[in-house]
């Protein structure tokens, strides 16, 4: 290809795939950081599921488990919370991941289609001046060996 038929949006095109691969990794690891919360959130409930009261408790040490019990009935709706706000938040990395990756792919149509104008318009030359070879449009130099032959 010649200067003169570079893609002229090359740069802005480099560009949005630096941008995409970004937003990529940014996706990559708020999905992480949504399925840790998660995670932590089930570890929570787990350990409030299995925590037991005892049989016999005096008054004092039935206020600290049910104390107790209520702070981690209160740590699994925080990390509830917090997992459902992660997710929510990694859903809309996501959601800028697939408009940087729209807006490259339709720069990739544009880079493609102008290839392939590029090339047709190769070709086209060549055609043409394979035409004017055959249909006599060509004039051949004079000078030098073809006018000696001609006697």
């Amino acid at each position: 290809m010649s200067r003169s038929s570079s893609f002229r949006l090359q740069s802005v095109l480099e560009l949005r795939r630096a941008q995409e691969r970004a937003a990529g990794v940014a996706a990559a690891e708020a999905a992480r950081a949504a399925a840790r919360h998660e995670q932590q959130a089930a570890d929570v409930a787990r350990a409030l599921g299995t925590a037991a009261v005892p049989q016999h408790l005096d008054g004092a040490a039935f206020v600290a488990t049910m104390v107790g019990l209520s702070a981690l009935a209160a740590d699994e709706v925080g990390a509830r919370a917090t997992a459902r706000a992660t997710a929510e938040q990694a859903a809309a990395v996501r959601a800028a991941w697939t408009s940087a990756a729209q807006a490259t792919k339709a720069l990739e149509r544009l880079a493609e289609r102008h290839r392939l104008a590029t090339v047709r318009a190769e070709l086209a030359a060549e055609e043409r001046a394979v035409d004017d070879i055959v249909t006599g449009r060509y004039r051949p130099r004079t000078d030098g060996e073809e006018g000696t032959w001609r006697g």
